[in-house]
């Protein structure tokens, strides 16, 4: 008989990436979905909460090293993120406390978008999304919508700002 040999090979260590950068490629990856938070226009007191949130916790970083950035599209984001490196204990926490709330809102939004789905397509096909206008529409329908698509707007506490 013969005697087979197993030839152990060594694992490739795969580099993780470090806490810091884990925080903000979450944080990087939520916001690119705030597009679909701006859809609705109670999601502005929570876009609002969010901001604030990073203002105060990394409030020292912004000084420091983002004071000359322009804000908008994501370059204070960009700032922060380029100095990941040096930002403190509660810049991170805030940081991936702020992904923590945008991911809440997404996910309600999502479900009332899903639960609402054939009511957007009935009443407000022809509505451009953005600033609150779908929400408009749906506040207008509100009588004619399905059970489902009401009991998600409850559910969320989607309310006009």
């Amino acid at each position: 008989m013969s005697r087979l040999a197993y030839i152990s090979r060594p694992v490739p260590i795969v580099n993780e990436p470090n806490r810091k950068e884990k925080v903000m490629k979450r944080l990087i990856g939520c916001l690119m979905v705030v597009l679909l938070v701006s859809l609705f226009a109670g999601s502005a007191l929570a876009q609002e909460g969010i901001v604030q949130t990073v203002k105060e916790g990394c409030k020292a970083e912004l000084e420091t090293y983002c004071k000359t950035v322009t804000p908008g599209e994501g370059r204070v984001l960009a700032c922060l993120y380029a100095y990941g490196d040096k930002l403190s204990g509660r810049c991170e926490y805030a940081l991936y406390d702020a992904s923590v709330q945008l991911e809440r809102v997404v996910n309600a939004l999502s479900y009332v978008a899903n639960e609402c789905r054939d009511d957007l397509k009935t009443y407000c096909s022809t509505v451009k999304p953005g600033e609150g206008r779908l929400f408009d529409c749906m506040e207008k329908n509100k009588t004619r919508l399905s059970g489902r698509c009401t009991q998600a707007i409850q559910d969320v506490g989607l309310k006009k700002k």
